[in-house]
């Protein structure tokens, strides 16, 4: 079987974030068991030529031009590629569109549809009702009709999913399934029994994941923990690592606090296993990969309640689910910080280091994700993988 994974973008410094990975991981899981998956997005950020394979998956990259500036991601396009988007799409058997109210992916649903290739959209959480005017627009233009030609439309929650149902209310979602996110499966990090406690926050430094909670909590735990140290680390999207790192220093954690950047992708895990505590206090996330990657390797996470995967982290053990509140109407800091104390305890940080790391090996391995897709794609191609 021959599948097409249509994508937004894809950075050096993956400043895209989880589609990209998602589709990436899926295509290598896909490929590891003969299907032939690739990968057409958009690419910026390089200074040579852009690359031919994403992690192994051979891809079709043209330059990102950016059309739309105020609109940024949702803003950039590539006659190029566009022009090749049929091409591609009837040389594949499934296409699967990472869905975004964008000028690529929604494109690609279309141009696949119309070509009468089978299309299973995956939306990622990018996808519900809204008041903006011109998203309103492009789901008149084009969004609304996507959805209801789908061959199959995957939802990470059932939040989510009655956020995709309420575009089309009075279209049942066609071939509705739910496909988690998964990650490959590692070993589990040796508990730590010297250094420093090392606590991690690793996501695009932006507005919605919460930055500033993560610094403001760092003076509470070092109350308790004086020679803790933190990391920020993730692609500067939100232009807010630098005022993060001025507000550390405003609070005289300034020494006590690092900004490393993005973290390559080869080097992710290994990072990770560095770390007692992950932290992600966002005010909404679908299901993030950098959740499950911690979790892979045997670090307990603090996240807010509004995480994909806070319930099964409840269910575990495998860290702290805060009630922080996303209208700011309540200080979340005490609350971060209180989770971190708790997991900075020797032997609650060991219980949620296994339990996490069960926890992906139960639910959220890459291969079990893979099995449930390809059955996805059985189903709509009416063909054996």
């Amino acid at each position: 079987m021959r599948v097409l994974h249509a994508v937004t973008l894809h950075t050096p410094d993956n400043a895209f974030g989880g589609p990209t990975q998602v589709a990436v991981n899926l295509s290598k899981g896909l490929r590891s068991r003969g299907v032939d998956a690739r990968i057409a997005t958009l690419g910026d950020g390089y200074d040579g030529p852009l690359p031919r394979d994403i992690e192994g998956v051979p891809a079709w990259l043209h330059q990102a031009r950016h059309v739309l500036p105020r609109f940024e991601v949702s803003g950039i396009t590539s006659p190029a590629l566009l022009a090749r988007a049929r091409r591609l799409v009837k040389g594949a058997d499934v296409v699967h569109v990472h869905l975004m109210r964008d000028l690529i992916t929604l494109p690609f649903a279309l141009i696949a549809q119309q070509a009468g290739v089978p299309v299973v959209l995956q939306t990622h959480g990018m996808i519900d009702t809204t008041e903006k005017q011109v998203a309103r627009i492009v789901d008149m233009l084009g969004l609304k009709r996507a959805l209801r030609k789908a061959d199959g439309v995957l939802y990470l929650t059932e939040v989510e999913r009655d956020d995709i149902q309420a575009v089309i209310p009075d279209t049942p979602l066609p071939g509705a399934h739910r496909l988690v996110n998964g990650v490959p499966p590692q070993d589990r990090r040796p508990q730590r029994t010297d250094g420093p406690p090392t606590v991690v926050f690793m996501a695009r430094v932006q507005e919605r994941k919460r930055p500033e909670e993560f610094i403001r909590a760092i003076p509470l735990v070092r109350k308790e923990h004086p020679d803790a140290r933190f990391i920020l680390a993730g692609p500067d999207t939100g232009a807010l690592a630098g005022p993060m790192m001025e507000l550390a220093r405003e609070l005289g954690v300034g020494d006590a606090v690092s900004y490393v950047g993005s973290v390559a992708r080869d080097e992710v895990t290994d990072f990770l296993r560095t770390a007692d505590v992950y932290v992600l206090p966002a005010t909404y996330e679908p299901f993030p990969v950098s959740v499950l990657e911690s979790m892979s390797v045997g670090v307990p996470v603090v996240v807010t309640r509004f995480c994909g995967q806070a319930p099964d982290i409840a269910e575990y053990g495998a860290g702290v689910v805060t009630e922080s509140d996303p209208d700011r109407s309540v200080d979340n800091t005490a609350l971060v910080a209180d989770g971190i104390l708790r997991l900075l305890e020797p032997a609650a940080n060991e219980r949620a280091s296994q339990a996490a790391w069960q926890l992906v090996q139960d639910r959220f391995t890459i291969d079990a994700v893979v099995q449930d897709l390809i059955g996805v794609y059985e189903r709509v191609a009416g063909q054996p993988a």
